[in-house]
């Protein structure tokens, strides 16, 4: 915004400068956390297989019970970290009845973005898919997907399990 006076100069309104100085700033700031973010959580999770064997440690660290015949009896399923009930023969993966079931993107991206959005205020899905390189609708949909668990309108505490045992041995770096 600016004013126009009679020697035709431009004049920049002020409070227009620096509100505009402070919201740079602001970004420039988000944009330097979800960068530290993303570097710290690369240290713990490195790939999908360290990923996969966090959230299959977390999601049965009760014990595997099968969801068809409630069987606690199990044996190795045919893909990595995932586990096949002796009874009714049902196969359950790490990511079965999670938020990161049927997940397009590999399971450690779909962490960092959980991670980033949990732990970054305000991240913006472009910097997400910015820091990940990772298509903007991906990143907006699993951003989403992750709020609505964070606001309890999915019960899902595997998620919040999950980020806590990264934030601890991110901690620890």
């Amino acid at each position: 915004m600016s004013l126009l006076l009679p020697s035709s100069t431009i004049v920049p309104d002020l409070k227009f400068v620096s509100l505009f100085k402070r919201i740079m700033n602001k970004t420039k700031l988000n944009n330097l956390k979800a960068s530290l973010a993303a570097n710290n959580f690369k240290k713990v999770i490195t790939d999908q297989e360290s990923a996969l064997k966090l959230l299959s440690e977390k999601k049965w660290h009760n014990g595997f019970v099968c969801i068809r015949c409630n069987s606690t009896n199990y044996c190795r399923g045919k893909s990595s970290y995932s586990r096949r009930c002796t009874r009714c023969k049902k196969v359950e993966s790490a990511t079965a009845n999670t938020i990161f079931h049927r997940c397009k993107i590999p399971i450690n991206s779909a962490m960092e973005i959980a991670y980033l959005v949990c732990n970054v205020y305000d991240i913006s899905s472009y910097e997400i898919s910015r820091q990940l390189d990772i298509r903007h609708m991906t990143c907006y949909g699993f951003q989403k997907k992750v709020l609505n668990c964070m606001d309890g309108k999915s019960e899902e505490d595997l998620l919040q399990n999950i980020l806590e045992q990264v934030q601890g041995e991110v901690s620890r770096l």
